[in-house]
């Protein structure tokens, strides 16, 4: 039965987290399944048991222990606060509203997988990267933040911008950007890079 349960409770976890867009892996789901089976397993067995005698069997559920990576770190004496989930670390002001635009759209941003770090020093200011796999999703975030391509620089091993989305205003850095656009026509072409106009010829 345990084993069934899991996948159901797999199934209904996964429908759960499309419904509410919530920004979860399938190994995240697959996890919670398998931590919350003995939880329901003994709710089920409560429930049942009582059906079968007025008086209800003592049952303790604990909570799961779901590790989702590094617990939040306050660091008071900065006044910032440090997380990681999912491979993305979150960084943000201790005096940033929790409902403010900034972190709102951030959890936005955070769904996607390209999206490595966060840094929210205020209320209308992220401070972005990503590592795009693919010049079409460089060209995805560009035109996401509204950023035109030739307000791009490059420095190093990444690209930077300024966008805005939402009315916060977006540091846009792309990590390996500039090794995806060795490709001039393809960058071109994917409307991500912009040569530089040349004078007339004579």
């Amino acid at each position: 039965m345990s084993r069934h349960l899991q996948h159901r409770l797999h199934t209904q976890l996964r429908t759960a987290t499309a419904l509410l867009d919530l920004p979860l892996t399938e190994q995240h789901i697959e996890r919670l399944a398998v931590e919350m089976t003995a939880p329901v397993k003994a709710l089920l067995a409560e429930a049942v048991a009582g059906t079968e005698e007025q008086a209800p069997l003592p049952v303790t559920v604990t909570a799961p222990v779901i590790d989702t990576g590094t617990r939040p770190y306050f660091d008071e004496a900065v006044g910032v606060a440090t997380s990681e989930y999912g491979g993305c670390v979150n960084r943000f002001s201790l005096d940033v509203d929790l409902g403010s635009p900034a972190v709102v759209l951030a959890e936005q941003l955070r769904r996607q997988p390209d999206v490595t770090a966060t840094d929210i020093p205020t209320a209308t200011f992220i401070g972005l990267t990503v590592r795009p796999p693919s010049l079409h999703a460089w060209a995805w975030w560009l035109h996401k933040l509204n950023i035109g391509a030739e307000s791009v620089t490059i420095e190093g091993d990444a690209a930077h911008a300024v966008g805005e989305k939402d009315g916060v205003a977006v540091q846009l850095c792309g990590d390996g950007v500039p090794a995806l656009l060795t490709d001039r026509a393809a960058a071109r072409l994917a409307g991500v890079l912009v040569e530089p106009a040349v004078g007339h010829p004579w």
